[in-house]
């Protein structure tokens, strides 16, 4: 599994990398550049699904990730 995922704003292309959660979603992000607040797109569970280079530990497993369970 891995672990990091590097965020690209898309407001100002600024790219983060960033340690995911094993567990978790991650459903907001502040772009450390221009301060755009990153919410998932439609369909995706967390950020890092939407934005990252890698999706989050859930997606990697074939799990479906804690934002989307009711």
């Amino acid at each position: 599994m891995v672990l990091e995922s590097t965020i690209t704003c898309p407001k100002c292309g600024t790219q983060t990398t960033e340690t995911m959660p094993q567990n978790a979603c991650v459903a907001r992000f502040e772009c450390p550049q221009c301060g755009a607040l990153l919410k998932p797109l439609d369909g995706d569970c967390c950020v890092f699904c939407s934005y990252g280079t890698v999706p989050c530990p859930p997606v990697q497993t074939g799990n479906s990730c804690c934002a989307l369970e009711s």
